[in-house]
């Protein structure tokens, strides 16, 4: 089978002899590793801003070299082991992996599975565990977002980020996006956000300032950042007494301070959260999120917008659209009938 696989550390956007990753073309298949093991056919695989930290060597889980890179994947389970009962041959499927997805099969155990409903596109399931995945465990578990509050997102138009703003609205919460550049604003504008901050041109506090005062709101309740840096110690003012933050990431590459005496006087609520560790620690949540997720997307109340999707043995541009933070929405791997796709905003 096809396989990409990582020999070093280094950095994957680079296509010569220098660069850590590899295709293999003749890589041995998977076998059956238990009597509840099942092997899926990958159908796609997304690429996520871990991924390309991780073969740099600077993700915090560093797996021993060499490794075949793992994300949320959909496909179609090809093979059962005697005892699996939950899934048969020929079923639709998305999952997480930790390593092993860049490649055209994967085994895993039949608990690790989620069936994908019938009608539902297997490429845009394969982007919707861990961007919506993390938003909904976020937005929905733990700031318990409502209809009667405000959202506001940074770093909007990512994959995290689309998925934040469209959960926000079917929960039916109003809605505030920031990103960078005319083609995101209008994506964002397109999935119904209530008002939308170009920061590249707008100063990011006055232009929600003069949203919430238009429509008399007092200010932010829940303050959803993958971003970090100076972006949050500035829209930290705008946040309501009680208001939610929700610690998502670090785009920025800065880690911002939030101070201990206000979110005291204010009693704000800080949640860090890691999504792939409630795999470990509450299981039953990520399976609930993921079932309500896979609902929502068979009735068409979230859709996934794919960036740029790529072949195997393409996945150095794959790399260098996350790096060079160029897409908008999901950066995908695809196999079988898959054509190149690659975004023009």
């Amino acid at each position: 089978m096809e396989a990409l696989v990582c020999r070093k550390v280094g950095d994957p956007t680079l296509s010569d002899e220098t660069s850590p990753i590899t295709v293999s073309a003749s890589h041995p298949i998977p076998s059956l590793n238990s009597p509840t093991a099942v092997r899926v056919r990958v159908r796609a695989t997304s690429l996520n801003y871990a991924n390309y930290l991780q073969i740099l060597g600077k993700y915090q889980e560093k797996p021993p070299h060499p490794f075949i890179p793992g994300s949320d994947y959909s496909g179609i389970v090809e093979s059962v082991g005697p005892s699996v009962s939950m899934f048969k041959i020929g079923d639709t499927v998305c999952s997480v992996a930790a390593l092993g997805s860049f490649a055209q099969y994967i085994v895993v155990d039949e608990t690790e599975l989620f069936r994908v409903p019938d009608g539902c596109d297997l490429v845009a399931a394969a982007a919707l565990p861990v961007a919506f995945g993390t938003s909904h465990v976020a937005l929905v578990h733990r700031a318990q977002l409502t209809s009667a509050q405000v959202l506001l997102v940074l770093g909007a138009a990512g994959g995290v980020g689309l998925a934040a703003v469209q959960i926000g609205k079917v929960c039916g919460a109003t809605v505030i996006a920031v990103a960078r550049g005319a083609g995101k604003v209008q994506i964002l504008k397109s999935l119904g956000v209530d008002h939308v901050v170009d920061s590249s041109i707008e100063n990011v506090t006055e232009s929600v300032k003069n949203f919430l005062k238009a429509k008399k709101l007092k200010g932010v309740d829940v303050l959803y950042d993958p971003v970090g840096g100076k972006l949050t110690k500035e829209t930290m003012k705008l946040l309501n007494w009680g208001a939610h933050i929700l610690v998502i990431g670090f785009a920025s590459g800065e880690v911002p301070v939030i101070p201990a005496n206000i979110a005291l006087v204010k009693n704000w609520t800080v949640h860090g959260l890691y999504w792939g560790s409630y795999r470990i620690h509450r299981p039953g949540v990520l399976e609930d999120s993921m079932k309500e997720l896979l609902s929502w997307l068979a009735r068409g109340l979230i859709e996934i917008h794919i960036s740029h999707s790529y072949n195997l043995s393409e996945a150095h541009f794959a790399f260098s659209a996350i790096k060079d933070r160029k897409a908008i929405g999901k950066v995908m791997i695809a196999f079988d009938d898959h054509k190149t796709v690659r975004s023009k905003l």
